[in-house]
């Protein structure tokens, strides 16, 4: 989605609105972090922060799944399962993608991937948490890209198609 000055936040991986591939989940083994692409920020970027969340976690509460800073704050990407320069702690308080898992009866989650252009390199040590990243976002973004995915999780064995027995 664009943000200001024409700033966008994509991935070669799911469109804007479209689901993510379980590959990128905890439905699979070895699952990894989507890839993202953004176009150049507004001038006078001096850094880029990504912040993931599930607005409608467990519990109503939103769920962090990825604090990441120290981008740089020039048109850029972050390739599938890359390890990003800084990154704060998720809702389970580790310092990586949150693996989506969201309930299995539950309808689909909306995943939002927030990209913030900021007037200032941020000083946050690695795996400061979501409020100390906010604090320190306040007053500094520029402009910020938004792009969201959905998952739902398949009832357990209905992948199951029948076709085998004959």
């Amino acid at each position: 989605m664009l943000g200001k000055g024409g700033f966008a936040l994509t991935s070669p991986a799911f469109a804007n609105g479209e689901p993510l591939d379980p590959s990128f989940t905890a439905d699979e083994e070895d699952s990894v972090a989507p890839p993202l692409e953004w176009s150049a920020p507004p001038s006078g970027t001096q850094e880029l922060a990504l912040i993931v969340e599930d607005p409608a976690g467990r519990g109503g509460e939103a769920t962090c799944h990825w604090l990441v800073w120290g981008l740089a704050g020039q048109r850029g990407k972050l390739l599938e399962g890359e390890v990003p320069p800084r990154v704060g702690k998720n809702a389970k308080r580790n310092s990586e993608w949150l693996l989506p898992e969201p309930p299995h009866d539950d309808p689909p989650h909306s995943y939002v991937f927030q990209l913030f252009a900021l007037d200032l390199p941020l000083t946050l040590m690695p795996g400061a948490s979501r409020g100390d990243l906010v604090s320190a976002l306040k007053g500094h973004v520029l402009a910020a890209a938004l792009l969201t995915a959905t998952y739902a999780r398949e009832e357990e064995g209905e992948d199951w198609d029948g076709e085998d027995l004959e």
